[in-house]
């Protein structure tokens, strides 16, 4: 079992920058791939970036390209998501996510361990 803690949404202004934080609570953090997703209200949870097992592989959603990136620490079981130039269509429940493999997916339900999400709010 994973268990996955997010921490370091909040409230910024447009073109700021936001770091989330995803602490994994396993053994076998580096048997993981891991993702982002993000769920804005009214609206379906969509894939924002992902990585792989080793950090050597990521991947993104188009909207997010050139500003997000992802990186992870093995040595801490911990994932990134640096946010930055964010953007009020940015504003979202942010959510770590977690799977087996070494397959980068985009899709949510390809991911078996989920954290609590933490809010982000861009203003314009």
């Amino acid at each position: 079992q994973v268990q996955l803690v997010e921490s370091g949404g909040g409230l910024v202004q447009a073109g700021g920058s936001l770091r989330l934080t995803c602490a994994a609570s396993t053994r076998t953090f580096t048997r993981h791939t891991m993702g982002w997703f993000r769920q804005a209200p009214g609206k379906e949870r969509e894939f924002v970036g992902g990585i792989s097992t080793g950090g050597a592989r990521t991947s993104y959603e188009d909207s997010v390209k050139g500003r997000f990136i992802i990186s992870r620490d093995n040595t801490k079981n911990t994932v990134y998501l640096q946010m930055n130039n964010l953007k009020p269509e940015d504003t979202a429940v942010y959510y770590c996510a977690g799977r087996t493999g070494e397959s980068l997916r985009q899709n949510w339900y390809d991911y078996a361990y989920w954290g609590q999400g933490t809010q982000v709010t861009v203003s314009s």
